[in-house]
């Protein structure tokens, strides 16, 4: 009996010594990204602030767009457990919400609160595409995550009933699409000094405002 239990042993010490290792290069990696940006960040100081050999890096992620494209998710997220965003607790009360106004407000609350780390990722990855075709690939995964996510929004709040005549899933979806992305973000805090609040008042307001009777 030693032996098996030795190796399911073994095999769960190694298990959660990756997840630590995981844990570690995403903090260096958010960190230094933030820091130096995508181009001026490099895999081995990415290995050295996380205190891991390179090796360990890129067993875990195969490239640096890979490694950016986990720190958004876990930056969006808030954590790095095996959760998708629609089986979080958030999305489980904006589907319970009757009221359309109300689903875009708690909606909007999760995202201002995560805006001022997320949006500045979104925006190392576009900038990143143009030179860096495996960047560019992020970019667009990202870009389809949003939309997909939005066409899950955009029915939730068509089932209200609450939305102006006239207007389509597709375009409910569309419109609440080109509000959330990054852009906004950036050019409303990041260049005017709005605060998030603000930033997510005036979101609230225009999408309301736009489709919504």
């Amino acid at each position: 009996m030693d032996g098996p239990v030795k190796r399911r042993y073994d095999t769960s010490r190694r298990q959660e010594q990756a997840r630590e290792n995981r844990r570690r290069i995403l903090a260096a990696a958010s960190e230094l990204f933030r820091e130096k940006g995508y181009a001026g960040t490099a895999m081995p100081e990415v290995a050295k602030a996380a205190g891991v050999a390179v090796q360990t890096v890129y067993k875990a992620f195969a490239n640096k767009a890979t490694l950016l494209k986990a720190v958004f998710d876990v930056t969006v997220a808030g954590d790095d457990e095996d959760v998708p965003i629609a089986g979080r607790d958030f999305i489980a009360e904006i589907r319970a919400e009757p009221d359309a106004v109300r689903k875009i407000e708690l909606y909007l609350d999760h995202l201002v609160g995560v805006a001022p780390a997320v949006s500045p990722v979104q925006l190392l990855a576009r900038d990143a595409a143009a030179a860096d075709p495996a960047a560019a690939e992020v970019w667009v995964q990202m870009r389809q995550e949003m939309l997909t996510a939005m066409t899950y929004f955009s029915a939730e709040l068509v089932g209200t009933g609450q939305v102006k005549p006239g207007l389509t899933a597709d375009d409910v979806r569309d419109i609440l699409w080109t509000y959330h992305g990054p852009e906004q973000y950036e050019l409303l805090c990041l260049e005017r000094g709005w605060s998030a609040e603000r930033y997510g008042k005036f979101l609230r307001d225009a999408m309301v405002a736009a489709v919504l009777a």
